[in-house]
This record gives structure tokens, C-alpha cells and sequence, in this order.
């Protein structure tokens, strides 16, 4: 017995009872578009929306995002429909700049160990101590996960939300391979909260339900979801992308399911 309480590690989760959504496209193509998303996911009663401006792309002839007019795009949408901004900083020199139009700034899975940018994001919010959304590499241990999000809080920042968005193994089923006990490890190992993007691993629409179903269970903080107004059209990821149809569908499947543990979507 005391072998077994000395190996127990201690939940040091944060733990409310609420899950928060940042739900928005893939890519922010043009006002209309975003605006669309964003009148939605306003209407549904949620609170954040995200989209991207600069975009990692693994083929550099694909669409790369439209820079800072996205930033602004977001901003006026954010604005207009009282909804707070997500979005990925991709370099040292855009911190600044992001920083002044979005209300939180995410770090995506190939910058998990950019330990250069990761301070300077730090470094950046430290003042205003905007959410900052750090993704895992897909080849990243929750251990080195963790050990890089010291970069970032040492620079004056903590308020730091863990994103796991899926592995890379030998499945191909999937496209990534969503690691959901990732959620209670990091509340036992850490006191960040934790978001799960159910897009990125599905990689096809019909599989994001239940991936984000499994989220709430298991205890999430937050969820990642991408929307987008017409898919089929959507300049990057368009086969994961749910409707605005299909996404208000299932936040109310997901408030349901988060009734049963006494929690709210928001």
C-alpha cells in the first residue's frame, strides 16, 4: 500500500466547470468569410474564435495566409461580434504585431521546441498576459512538452493553455493519431489547462464528433474545432472543416454530454 500512495501523482489540473471552444477556419480567406464563421459561433452564446494569418504550410506553393490583413479581418470580426481572436504567431518578428490585434496568440506543433520564438512570446505578453495556446509536436513526450513551456512562462507569462493535437505513428487510418490520455497526464503533471484539437488528427469531418465527444469525457478544458462556411472551397484543410450547420449541431451534442459531468460550453 504505501509503494502504491508513493507512486500516485496528484491532480493538479485546473478544473472549472467550464469547457471553452475556440472554434473559426483553418485559414482567414476574407472578411465575408470570417465574418460568417464568426456570426455563428457568436449566436451559439461562445466566446472565442480563431482562424489563421500566417500559414505553416508543408508545400510551400500552398496558400500561406493573408498576413496581417487576416489580423485585421479577425479584429473588426472580433469586435463586431464580441468574440475573443486566436491565432498562430509563426515568427520571432510577428510577436509584436500579432500581439497588438488578436487576444491570444498560439504556438503551433512545429514551433514546439522554437525555444527562440517560445521566449519571445513570453516575453511579448508578459504585460498583458494574453492566452497563449502551445500545440505538441507530433513526435513531442508530454515531458518535453511540458520542459518547453518553461520557456515561455519564465519570460513573465503563465497563463499558457496545452494544446494536444495529435501524434505522428504508423496508423494511417487517421492523420494524426490523438493521444486523449494526454489530457489526464498533463492535469496530474502540471497545472496548465488543456485544449484538444479534434481537426487536425481526424483530418475528415465525420471523425471530429466523437473525437471532440471523447474530449469532454475524458476531461478536457477546452476544445479546438475548425469552421469553415463552405469547405469544399476552403483554401487549406477544407476535408476537416465542419459547416456552421454541422458545428452548431454538435455544440449541442457536446453541451449535453458536458451536462452530465456538471459543465457548460462556452
Amino acid at each position: 500500500m504505501s509503494d502504491q500512495i508513493a507512486t500516485k501523482l496528484p491532480d493538479y489540473g485546473t478544473r472549472t466547470d467550464e469547457i471553452t471552444l475556440f472554434a473559426g477556419p483553418c485559414s482567414v480567406e476574407s472578411a465575408e468569410q470570417f465574418n460568417e464563421v464568426a456570426e455563428c459561433i457568436a449566436g451559439l452564446g461562445l466566446t472565442w474564435i480563431r482562424g489563421g494569418a500566417f500559414k505553416p504550410r508543408t508545400n510551400p506553393h500552398s496558400f500561406q495566409g493573408l498576413g496581417e490583413e487576416a489580423l485585421k479581418i479577425m479584429a473588426d470580426a472580433g469586435q463586431k461580434y464580441g468574440l475573443k481572436t486566436l491565432t498562430e504567431v509563426m515568427d520571432s518578428a510577428h510577436c509584436e504585431m500579432v500581439h497588438s490585434y488578436v487576444d491570444g496568440l498560439q504556438v503551433g506543433a512545429r514551433n514546439f521546441q522554437n525555444f527562440s520564438l517560445l521566449k519571445n512570446i513570453g516575453h511579448v505578453t508578459r504585460d498583458s498576459h494574453k492566452m497563449v495556446l502551445f500545440k505538441r509536436g507530433f513526435a513531442g513526450t508530454i515531458s518535453e512538452w511540458l520542459s518547453a513551456c518553461d520557456y515561455i512562462t519564465m519570460e513573465g507569462n503563465d497563463n499558457v493553455v496545452l494544446c494536444e493535437r495529435g501524434l505522428r505513428t504508423f496508423e494511417t487510418a487517421t492523420r494524426f493519431t490523438l493521444d486523449i490520455s494526454a489530457v489526464p497526464v498533463v492535469h496530474k503533471q502540471s497545472l496548465y489547462p488543456i485544449c484538444v484539437d479534434v481537426s487536425h488528427p481526424a483530418g475528415v469531418r465525420d471523425l471530429v464528433p466523437p473525437l471532440a465527444k471523447a474530449a469532454v469525457a475524458v476531461g478536457c478544458d477546452s476544445i479546438m474545432i475548425e469552421v469553415h462556411p463552405n469547405p469544399p472551397a476552403a483554401l487549406s484543410d477544407g476535408p476537416q472543416q465542419l459547416t456552421p450547420a454541422q458545428f452548431a449541431e454538435l455544440v449541442g451534442q457536446l453541451r449535453e454530454i458536458a451536462a452530465v459531468f456538471g459543465k457548460k460550453i462556452v
